[in-house]
């Protein structure tokens, strides 16, 4: 849908990656302000953008020096395309550097907070800032001098250019980063670049993007077509179901996996859950066994991605003969997924990790391919599951990963290290919900090292596996902070978990955020 999804949703907004660790978020900022925005590589061509037709540019941020060899660069005559630019910390210094200023390294760095005063009052970027502000800076380089071409509008104590307009073409750039929550009014500044300056229609919403989605659904499948469908239980695979439910009604039939990999009581849980929200086909097929061999003495973590990938594609190809004019086959896809797996040719991102639903698929599958969800971050997926009708416990279920527990149970699969890490996991959920946490949390999971350690249980000495325990909070699962769970919930969990399962004598908590880490551990 990448390619329909600015009708009528108005045209993307098409964000420039430079390598900033905000790049994600300043794409969601942009969608909270119901335009729909895109991640790009940096040196994507003047033609593909043409044919992109993008209502604005937003330059990122990125940690390079516009003056050092091999720094990433655009193309200059991005420029002259008259389209709105905003350029963002180094997405600033580099129009600058290309339009006739002078990029140096500045005396004083600033890292953090700054106060910002608004010089032009008059200018749209700022209507509805206060003079005097808090902003959020990030930067060794400044632009010592933006030329005669640019317009000085706002400055800190530091740095005198902290914002600027080019006079005759519409650019605009900001030294500080307004998609922050640091800086006081960034929600206010892009609102007004989106709004003011490029003049916005405001339109991308779930709802329009639903009747967009539907209606792309049933002019691809024919009347005589029918579509497979895998559901999981999570929210992805349940909101693509719905969505083509409502699109196609009985020529969609949904396969529940067992692959064997499963937290307890998923297999009977889904097809509870399905039943009541869907009238589509559900065939449920057990299919542990065949992912257990498939998996016997693998550990490392791409190739367990990979296997299991191929694996779920073979069940789904030998399924499938028997449903009548499948044609289609419709996976819960996420833009995290594929700017992490490199699966667009705009993306920047070079591949972080395999994911088994992004570009896996054999060209003797015999399936076209139908993402509905391909453009949407988490967030945006529960709101359109909200849209969708789905009940809460669906639409607000902790995510669990395609491969399931074969990427927590670091190091080799096997039916006794998957039943410990169940066990642990299952506790440790149950604490969360025991607290009113779970909804608080974004995801969170008990993880099975491939170690293990000494410990004492009644006066003898153990040497036994451990657990590590992974709680995130996060809007959009590009990035995610570490939960910052009571000490208290920790305790029992741990307690419970060595006291319960059988073969753990050590619990350890996760305190690492995404970036560097990711959420998964492998």
């Amino acid at each position: 849908m990448s390619g329909d999804v600015r009708d009528p949703a108005s045209r993307p907004v098409l964000v420039v990656d430079f390598g900033s660790q905000y790049v994600q978020l300043i794409a969601r900022r942009v969608r909270e302000h119901h335009a729909f925005a895109r991640i790009v590589r940096h040196d994507i061509s003047v033609d593909r953008v043409r044919e992109l037709d993008p209502l604005a540019l937003i330059l990122s941020g990125g940690p390079n020096s516009v003056y050092e060899p091999g720094a990433p660069r655009c193309d200059p005559s991005l420029f002259d395309l008259n389209v709105p630019t905003l350029g963002l910390c180094y997405g600033l210094q580099l129009a600058c550097d290309v339009l006739g200023g002078r990029v140096e390294g500045c005396p004083n760095r600033e890292f953090g907070r700054a106060e910002c005063r608004v010089i032009a009052r008059d200018e749209p970027l700022f209507h509805g800032v206060p003079e005097l502000s808090t902003v959020w800076m990030s930067h060794g380089d400044q632009v010592l001098d933006a030329g005669p071409d640019f317009l000085p509008l706002a400055a800190t104590p530091s740095c005198p250019i902290a914002a600027v307009r080019h006079r005759e073409r519409p650019f605009l750039g900001l030294q500080f980063h307004p998609e922050v929550a640091h800086t006081d009014y960034g929600a206010l500044i892009l609102g007004n670049f989106l709004d003011r300056v490029c003049h916005s229609s405001g339109t991308w919403t779930m709802g329009a993007f639903l009747e967009r989605a539907v209606a792309d659904v049933q002019a691809r499948v024919g009347p005589d077509d029918r579509v497979v469908c895998g559901v999981s239980g999570g929210v992805d695979s349940s909101v693509v179901a719905a969505l083509l439910a409502r699109a196609l009604g009985p020529r969609l039939v949904c396969i529940f996996v067992d692959n064997g990999l499963l937290r307890a009581g998923e297999r009977a849980a889904v097809s509870d859950a399905f039943g009541r929200q869907s009238n589509a086909e559900l065939r449920v097929v057990d299919a542990s066994d065949r992912f257990l061999k498939a998996l016997q003495g693998v550990t490392d973590p791409q190739e367990k991605r990979v296997r299991i990938g191929h694996t779920f594609i073979d069940v789904f190809r030998e399924e499938a003969k028997s449903i009548p004019g499948a044609r289609f086959l419709a996976q819960g896809t996420l833009y995290p997924d594929v700017i992490e797996s490199g699966g667009d040719a705009d993306s920047p991102a070079v591949s972080i990790k395999h994911h088994h639903n992004v570009g896996g698929l054999p060209a003797e599958l015999g399936f076209e391919l139908i993402e509905p969800l391909r453009d949407l971050f988490k967030d945006e997926v529960r709101r359109l599951g909200h849209e969708l009708g789905l009940p809460d416990a669906l639409v607000w279920r902790h995510p669990f990963p395609g491969p399931g527990l074969a990427v927590r149970c670091l190091g080799a699969v096997s039916p006794e290290r998957l039943e410990v890490l169940r066990q642990a996991d299952t506790i440790f959920l149950q604490e969360l919900r025991d607290a009113g946490l779970e909804r608080r949390t974004a995801q969170a999971f008990a993880v099975l090292l491939p170690i293990q350690s000494v410990g004492v249980m009644g006066d003898g000495r153990t040497y036994e596996n451990v657990i590590a325990l992974r709680s995130v909070d996060t809007d959009d699962f590009m990035t995610a902070d570490w939960s910052r769970l009571p000490h208290e919930l920790l305790a029992r969990a741990s307690t419970r978990i060595i006291n319960s399962v059988k073969g753990v004598n050590r619990v350890v908590y996760d305190v690492t955020s995404k970036p560097p880490g990711t959420i998964e551990w492998e």
